[in-house]
């Protein structure tokens, strides 16, 4: 949640920021704006009350003690229907807070000021770009064909179960998900991140926290009865492992990584570019989190992105970096890159990671501070980035791989399969 000491210092900046995420952006902050001016006034009216009370009180309890009873009495009498005015005036300055809160929630993540313009992923830059396309044989086959010729996932028995998007790995399948989730879980380890497991399931606070709620409330899956949600990604509840609470500096960076079944409804997704693994409703992922100082965010994101890059390059995969333009970007992120791995049966890259920086949105909504010294507490930075997402890291590993013995898994990973090739 943006602040709104910025707002209403810097309208100007925040509406031409904000325009690259929506055409929107100044009917917006206006409306932001007019909201907080109806709280102060409203406020400032409660506080004159409050001030006028506390006043004829002082001088009420002064004229009883001067023998003046009537005109104590006459005081008292008018000090009373003071206070049934003061109550009105409460609950018009907590009506105002409440009308200016739910604005601030509409409101997106300021872009960075290096954010590209543009509405649509055609419009992201890319920033970088390695590895080799691999040239496949005449007859290579996408994923979910060679899925069902090795028989390590079935697509068919997951509908049969759940629904569409909800596969079911088998044999080397299975062991080659496990096989990722521990290398990227190891590989977090090794960089320094502290392993958590956390819940599956959070609250309404939690996902107001990171931006979820409201802007994704339609995607996400929830238990009416219980009053919880599936988590979207590990990033939900490891960051609000935090909220409520302040951080010594000394303890910044937090640095927690964590693998967790993800759920996205993904309504309205269809057609040839979500078949097989391209997208699912439950898909496996290893997050990677950071607690910053505002002043060393970016300076993370840019080590994150490189921290990513690595793995791909240990998984012996082709891949790209945008940074996405304005129209492109979530919610709740200030500079995001996504990093895209080339899968060559499909002749397609796909996305498999996103690092974003949110600067202080999600630490506002989550009340995330940390305090230096003495100094009053300061909003800390939060990011987050996948590490990876596992369903199209599979798909392309898959295709691009796909040889006559069988598909061949990458050096780095034999390790943690137990075996060479699925054949």
């Amino acid at each position: 949640m943006l602040e709104i000491q910025y707002l209403r210092q810097n309208s100007s900046e925040a509406i031409s920021r904000l325009t690259l995420k929506t055409p929107d952006a100044g009917e917006l902050i206006a409306a932001v704006l007019k909201l907080d001016e109806e709280k102060r006034i409203s406020q400032m009216a409660l506080e004159e009350m409050q001030a006028r009370i506390n006043a004829a009180s002082k001088e009420t309890g002064d004229l009883y003690k001067a023998g003046k009873k009537q005109e104590a009495d006459k005081m008292k009498a008018e000090t009373a229907s003071w206070k049934e005015e003061l109550l009105k005036l409460e609950a018009a300055a907590g009506k105002a807070e409440q009308a200016l809160f739910d604005q601030l929630t509409l409101l997106p993540n300021l872009p960075d000021k290096s954010v590209p313009p543009g509405r649509t992923p055609q419009d992201n830059l890319v920033v970088h770009e390695e590895g080799t396309v691999p040239q496949l044989p005449e007859g290579c086959l996408p994923h979910w064909d060679l899925a069902k010729k090795y028989k390590i996932i079935d697509f068919e028995t997951g509908v049969k179960v759940s629904g569409a998007g909800f596969p079911v790995y088998t044999g080397k399948g299975a062991r080659l998900q496990r096989a990722l989730i521990n290398f990227f879980l190891d590989k977090a380890t090794e960089a320094g991140y502290t392993e958590i497991e956390p819940p599956i399931l959070i609250n309404e606070a939690s996902g107001f926290g990171t931006g979820q709620l409201p802007d994704k409330e339609g995607q996400m899956y929830f238990s009416g009865q219980d009053k919880l949600y599936l988590i979207p990604t590990a990033e939900v509840p490891i960051t609000n492992m935090y909220r409520d609470t302040i951080l010594d500096e000394e303890a910044l960076p937090v640095k927690n990584c964590g693998y967790t079944p993800c759920f996205r409804r993904e309504a309205g997704s269809y057609g040839k570019d979500v078949r097989g693994l391209n997208r699912l409703h439950q898909f496996d992922k290893v997050e990677i989190v950071q607690i910053q100082h505002p002043d060393k965010s970016y300076q993370t994101l840019q080590e994150m992105r490189n921290y990513v890059a690595g793995l791909l390059r240990m998984l012996e995969l082709p891949f790209r970096i945008l940074k996405l333009c304005g129209g492109d970007m979530s919610f709740a992120s200030a500079l995001t890159f996504d990093l895209e791995v080339f899968s060559a049966a499909q002749k397609r890259w796909l996305e498999v990671s996103s690092v974003s920086n949110f600067e202080t949105f999600q630490s506002n909504r989550m009340k995330l501070r940390f305090r230096q010294g003495k100094d009053k507490p300061r909003l800390a930075h939060t990011l987050n980035g996948s590490a990876l997402a596992l369903p199209r890291i599979v798909a392309a590993l898959l295709e691009n791989n796909q040889t006559p013995e069988g598909v061949r898994i990458p050096k780095a990973l034999t390790a943690y399969t137990g075996f060479g090739y699925i054949d």
